[in-house]
């Protein structure tokens, strides 16, 4: 298992000695971190709140509100599993995709050099992160589908409008798979190598400018693609609006 995932070019940290190696890559590592740091700041956010806000608590309370209002329209009766689910996907894909912006910036000029310490790879560009999170949600697409209409009017929505529309309906959970995995990774992936060209071609003044849209921009317009995709994918299982 090591010697593969070396192959597949996944920087290893660690190893836990099971199953002939198990390989801990630098993906698993900030992924951890970015989980570690939402948990810190949920913590931080919900420490010392009061039946009467004030401050920070406002805005905490105003953005869990927003989110329950925006849940309740777009997934009925079942804003209270996916609402929260959804906002958590948003800030979990925003910190996965920004946490590059924290690499120093290497640079060369007139002799001198500076070398990074230390340098941060988002793991969204990892498409062992983004396929998992695409798969889960187009299993929520196929379960809350199937508890919402029922068994006979899930199939009935696979053979809409005409019947030989079946094969291209099932077929489109596999394209809806495929394109929320390989956009988010793609476009991660595709910042960072244009950023190391960028890097090397010139080194001085435009990688800082570059990297606040490849990193920062960029970052905030894929997770919200991401979600986006996810949310209608689902409201539209829901069979909300339906008659």
């Amino acid at each position: 298992m090591l010697s593969l995932v070396n192959d597949l070019g996944y920087d290893i940290v660690f190893a836990i000695p099971l199953f002939g190696g198990l390989a801990i890559t630098e993906t698993v590592v900030v992924s951890w971190c970015v989980m570690l740091a939402l948990i810190a700041l949920a913590l931080a956010a919900t420490k010392g709140m009061r039946l009467a806000p004030v401050g920070a608590q406002c805005l905490v309370e105003a953005g869990v509100e927003a989110l329950d209002g925006f849940a309740k329209e777009r997934f009925g009766r079942w804003a209270r599993f996916l609402g929260p689910y959804m906002g958590t996907l948003f800030l979990f894909l925003l910190l996965s995709n920004v946490v590059g912006f924290l690499t120093p910036v290497e640079f060369s000029f007139l002799g001198a050099e500076y070398r990074a310490p230390f340098a941060i790879k988002p793991p969204t560009r990892d498409v062992n992160v983004t396929a998992p999170l695409a798969c889960m949600t187009i299993l929520m697409t196929l379960f809350f589908g199937f508890a919402s209409r029922g068994p006979v009017g899930w199939l009935k929505k696979l053979v809409y409008p005409v019947p030989f529309m079946l094969p291209f309906n099932l077929m489109e959970y596999g394209t809806r798979l495929l394109s929320l995995s390989l956009r988010l990774f793609g476009n991660i992936l595709g910042g960072m190598i244009l950023m190391v060209l960028i890097t090397g071609i010139v080194p001085v003044g435009l990688p800082p400018v570059f990297s606040l849209y490849f990193d920062f921009f960029d970052g905030l317009l894929q997770a919200a693609i991401f979600v986006f995709l996810s949310v209608l994918y689902v409201s539209e299982a829901c069979a909300v609006g339906d008659d």
